[in-house]
């Protein structure tokens, strides 16, 4: 029942989309389509949002408030529709009003499609964080590009995976706003150098370049239930409206410009061109420069029209550049403070340290993004000098702290061996390097970066990622939310480390089972949608294990495979073999160019069609992979796992968040010691999640002195020959066998170790399963997770980055009258 304020508030949303939808599409509502309604509540709510972002942005200019802009190649925000309605509070006008106009709100969620700007954790961390930023009350936002197509539609064919075009922008993308006013130009290509003057001083020459035209559009971040909406900036790649003079084209001119735009069109068309080619490696190249140029160049604009000087820059801005995709921010706010401000070298280089930090998220060195010089110098080449000027003037520091040594100078040097690092790039000119878990950022301060941070000692710190909870509990879990509030009140809502509340209820039968109930739901949903989707029956009361993640060799999906075909043979082998029913779910992509990876995909779903036609094994186990895993589906999974698989190589993966999503969510983690496995393994105890395997150091020991052999391993352990023969003769092989993953094992020694963590795996899911048949205790371990999954919100982590690196303040916006 709703209060007289809300009923008029419901009123006038009623009547605010019944106009709303008039005005678009101009037709009774009996006519509307879902798409027609979706679009129409979109505007609906855009016009609540409007309202709080003029608002918010007016504060910030009155207030002088320091700004905070998170550069990210990718922002996976998922959709928007749920979580606006949510973060605003009017999730009961909003129903309330639907359910009188006859209309399904949660079917309109299912119309809109997932933004396509981002892949994996990077980008889906990056949407955690401009949330919480929002939530919070900080002055942030964050900058990206606008993909026409996202990274691409994955497909299961033949068991396969097939790459089909992400259209997600085919029927427009109902949050943003394009803001053409706002036009800049980003510059590439052409001759750069000195020139000495007759004055003996030297001029900077720029000629011959090609111009394109970066336009912004805004997609509002809406806070939670603070009024606040900051701003996510996009840059598309556009003609400039100045092309032609005069508005009149030649025949000439309008055959370069045809030609023009088809150049423009593939900067933003998709997120990671393929870069197995020299022109896939110079598109990405490309979008990198147009991201950043077109970023700084916006930020210094909307600086200089309150602030009359650049030497208060970094007292107003902080750049944050996540991961090394955005590092030649650094070069390129330089260029402009030289350049276009006339700054003197080091009054410019003072300013940008100080203004840039770094979140790195790989130790992996052929993760660790480098350029070859002879595509970069003639592609970016003022960008070039400066940053070979920037390395110049290290060096030449680095020279007096290590004198003679040349070793070390070269283990420095953002340029060497031909290439541009710009890992190294991003440490030199940030004042802040950040790992993403403990133990990722140990590693880097240890070893892989040791030198820098022997250098740096000051810069290098550790931020332990975290999730947003509104999105993957209260939007996604909707009951688990409900069962929480009535237990501990729904403080924990802005305040989500009151999570640990919940230990008082680890005792309280009634509570537990509550919980119990909760899960079964959403088993019960996935298991529905399983069928409907794939026509594939599930038992819901099976054990729900699942491990969605991109496609990888260090996550080790194979490894969990390879274990799916051991058991299928201890079936057949052992009489009295017997198991809990187990429903074992996959999902994630793999780059297109990345075979071991695709290759790794045709296995899964060929195990799982043998296991899945089975009638002696089915009943027991079903295997099932979601194709074209990504946010929405991700929504679904979180809340019905009840085992989450984190089975990466210790020491390589930098952190994870699923881990996080599903601990949130209640599921027990089945991991190694890495990431933030660590950390979720030192909240909750070995009693409630399962650790197996080597740990980092071990894992370092072995490639430092060269001891393993994936031979010895195959040889002495008679579970491991069985399945690796298997990849080349046996039930899973009528369709084709697995030569390659065969050959990539021995060829490269099995780098990550799945041969030697094999027999721990099994046992850790033998243990899994003493744990489930103890249905109480389960519940307990299930609970104790949620519980401390509070410190795993990204609210935790924006506060210790505002803290520690940004020096910003939260504002609170006065309520309106």
């Amino acid at each position: 029942m709703l209060t007289s304020k809300l009923l008029e508030e419901k009123n006038r949303f009623e009547h605010l989309f019944l106009q709303t939808a008039n005005i678009m599409f101009g037709r009774d509502m009996e006519d509307l389509t879902k798409e027609n309604l979706y679009q129409a509540l979109a505007n609906t709510i855009r016009q609540y949002i409007s309202e709080n972002w003029i608002r918010t942005n007016n504060y910030y200019t009155e207030h002088h408030e320091k700004q905070i802009y998170y550069f990210s190649i990718e922002f996976l925000l998922g959709r928007l529709l749920n979580c606006n309605i949510l973060n605003l509070g009017i999730e009961d006008i909003c129903y309330s009003a639907m359910h009188d106009l006859g209309i399904d709100l949660n079917s309109l969620f299912e119309e809109e499609p997932d933004a396509g700007l981002g892949n994996g954790g990077l980008g889906r961390l990056a949407a955690c964080f401009i949330d919480s930023m929002a939530s919070l009350g900080i002055a942030g936002h964050g900058c990206s590009i606008r993909y026409q197509y996202g990274l691409f539609e994955q497909k299961i064919i033949n068991n396969n995976q097939v790459e089909l075009p992400d259209n997600w922008l085919k029927n427009g993308f109902a949050w943003e706003y394009r803001k053409a006013e706002k036009e800049v130009s980003v510059s590439f290509g052409g001759n750069a150098y000195m020139k000495k003057m007759p004055d003996n001083t030297l001029k900077l020459v720029y000629e011959n370049y090609t111009t394109v035209s970066a336009v912004p559009y805004d997609v509002p971040i809406v806070g939670y239930h603070n009024g606040v909406v900051n701003t996510l900036r996009l840059w598309n790649a556009e003609v400039s409206q100045n092309f032609a003079q005069n508005g009149v084209l030649t025949h000439q001119q309008l055959q370069e410009k045809v030609k023009f735009q088809y150049q423009l069109k593939a900067i933003t068309s998709c997120l990671y061109p393929d870069d197995s080619s020299n022109m896939g490696k110079l598109l990405r190249l490309t979008q990198e420069y147009f991201l950043v140029s077109a970023g700084i160049q916006s930020i210094i604009r909307h600086y200089k029209k309150d602030f009359p000087s650049l030497l208060d820059f970094p007292q107003k801005v902080a750049v944050h550049i996540n991961d090394t995709h955005p590092a030649m921010a650094i070069a390129e706010l330089m260029r402009i403070l030289v350049d276009v401000e006339g700054l003197p070298w080091e009054q410019a280089w003072d300013i940008t340290v100080k203004t840039m930090a770094y979140t790195n998220h790989t130790i992996m060195p052929e993760a660790l993004e480098t350029w070859p010089i002879d595509m970069f110098r003639p592609h970016l080449p003022r960008i070039y000098l400066i940053i070979e000027e920037i390395n110049r003037r290290f060096l030449k520091g680095v020279r007096q702290r290590y004198p003679g040594n040349e070793d070390i100078v070269h283990s420095f040097s953002i340029l060497q061996d031909g290439h541009v690092h710009m890992a190294r790039l991003a440490i030199v000119g940030s004042h802040s390097v950040n790992g993403v878990a403990k133990i990722h950022s140990d590693i880097l301060k240890n070893y892989s970066m040791k030198q820098f941070n022997d250098y740096y000692p000051h810069k290098f710190n550790n931020k332990t990622n975290g999730i947003t909870h509104r999105r993957w509990l209260m939007a996604s879990n909707p009951k688990l939310t409900s069962l929480i509030d009535d237990l501990i009140s729904s403080d924990w809502k802005t305040d989500p480390e009151q999570l640990i509340k919940l230990l008082h209820f680890t005792e309280d039968a009634s509570a537990l089972e509550k919980l119990n109930k909760v899960k079964q739901f959403y088993k019960n949903n996935l298991a529905t949608f399983i069928k409907k989707k794939y026509s594939i029956s599930v038992d819901p009361l099976s054990i729900f294990d699942i491990h969605v993640k991109r496609i990888h060799s260090y996550k080790r999906q194979i490894m969990n495979i390879l274990r799916l075909m051991h058991v299928y043979n201890e079936f057949y082998e052992n009489p009295n073999f017997d198991m809990l029913p187990r429903t074992y779910i996959f999902g994630g992509k793999a780059a297109p160019s990345y075979y071991i990876a695709k290759e790794t995909i045709r296995l899964i779903n060929t195990v799982a069609s043998v296991i899945n036609a089975d009638k002696k094994v089915n009943k027991k186990m079903k295997i099932i992979f979601l194709e074209n895993y990504g946010i929405s589906l991700a929504e679904k999974l979180f809340p019905a796992a009840n085992v989450s698989e984190q089975i990466s190589t210790a020491g390589k993966e930098a952190s994870g968040t699923s881990n996080m999503k599903f601990m949130m969510n209640g599921a027990i983690t089945l991991g190694t010691l890495d990431g933030a496995n660590v950390e979720i393994h030192d909240a909750v105890g070995d009693d409630n999640c399962v650790i197996f395997g080597l740990n980092a150091n071990e894992v370092l020991s072995y490639y430092q002195n060269g001891r393993y052999s994936a031979w010895d391993e195959y040889n002495n352990n008679p579970a491991i020959h069985r399945v690796i023969d298997q990849l080349l003769t046996g039930p899973f092989t009528s369709n084709g066998d697995f030569r390659s993953l065969y050959n990539y094992f021995f060829g490269s020694n099995d780098e990550y170790f799945v041969f030697k963590d094999f027999d721990a795996y099994c046992q850790a899911h033998k243990r899994i399963e003493k744990k489930y048949r103890d249905a109480a205790a389960w519940h307990k371990s299930s609970l104790i997770n949620i519980a401390h999954s509070g410190m795993f919100s990204s609210d935790r982590t924006i506060k210790e980055y505002a803290d520690d690196i940004w020096d910003i303040h939260p504002i609170k916006l006065p309520l309106e009258n």
